[in-house]
């Protein structure tokens, strides 16, 4: 091998991970929504009534559904782990300190309100329609007949959940499953009444 006196190496025990890919299209947003109003409007209108949430405010957990949503993770313990060594800089893009954990999140989407949902449906409403996005804008498809339709396009993932035989006794209470509260009829080609769920 020929020494070459242009090239330095440098190694270091230290782990670097790498930026995730989907980065750079989270400060794309961010810097959006924070030059439209968005975010600030956001943390100061949509207000939650709730319990145990520690020092969280609505506009965290809208910032990590944003980058969740971004990101394309298969799922949110995915997105958390790759997420992890830049959760500062990740949070800060929203103007947020701590990224919340997701015991959290889901005790925040279990208590999400109807007021709390229509207050960031009136916000969304007035900066979008106030940008020109109106029904003969957006978009969508017409029918023969010449009716317009919105169309949006949700790619879940769906796999069936598998249920096991539940003994019938009048002796035993009454059964339950604890994924009802997921599950929908569905058919994924096994067989016919089997209920599917979305992969999170």
């Amino acid at each position: 091998m020929i020494p070459n006196p242009c090239i330095e190496v440098h190694t270091s025990p230290l782990d670097r991970p790498s930026v995730p890919p989907w980065f750079a299209e989270v400060v794309i947003m961010a810097r959006y929504l924070a030059a439209k109003g968005l975010l600030e409007a956001f943390a100061q209108q949509v207000r939650l009534v709730r319990g145990r949430f520690g020092s969280y405010e609505p506009i965290d957990f809208l910032a990590l559904l944003v980058g969740y949503a971004i990101s394309g993770e298969r799922t949110l313990a995915d997105f958390f782990e790759r997420l992890a060594p830049f959760e500062a800089a990740f949070m800060a893009l929203f103007g947020r300190r701590c990224l919340p954990h997701r015991s959290s999140l889901s005790r925040f989407l279990a208590a999400v309100d109807r007021p709390c949902l229509e207050a960031f449906r009136t916000l969304f409403e007035q900066h979008m329609f106030a940008e020109g996005w109106t029904e003969e804008t957006i978009g969508g498809i017409f029918d023969r007949q010449g009716r317009h339709y919105l169309v949006f396009d949700v790619d879940a993932t769906r796999q069936a959940a598998r249920q096991r035989a539940l003994p019938c006794d009048p002796t035993l209470p009454a059964a339950q499953r604890r994924l009802d509260a997921v599950c929908a009829p569905g058919y994924r080609g096994r067989k016919r009444g089997e209920v599917v769920r979305l992969v999170k």
